[in-house]
């Protein structure tokens, strides 16, 4: 349970130090401790998935919603002015 530097962890995992920063600040890491203004956590850390949700009962859930009356979007038909 050894404690690294952030941008050490970040590089070794191969992503962004920017953003693995951002993560820490925001608490997504256990971990995480601030000392001065330098970020350490564990090196056994986890990253997190935080990619939103694939499946499940709401998946595709825009492309499945019912028709309600609506009309479709679009040019309107040209009405007859001839008498």
């Amino acid at each position: 349970m050894a404690r690294i530097l952030l941008t050490e962890y970040a590089d070794r995992l191969g992503k962004n130090r920017d953003v693995v920063g951002q993560m820490a600040r925001r608490g997504s890491f256990h971990s995480a401790v601030k000392v001065g203004r330098v970020w350490f956590i564990d090196e056994d850390e986890e990253y997190p998935d935080n990619r939103k949700t694939q499946g499940g009962k709401y998946a595709d859930w825009r492309n499945n919603r019912p028709n309600l009356g609506k009309k479709k979007s679009g040019r309107p038909k040209a009405i007859n002015t001839k008498i």
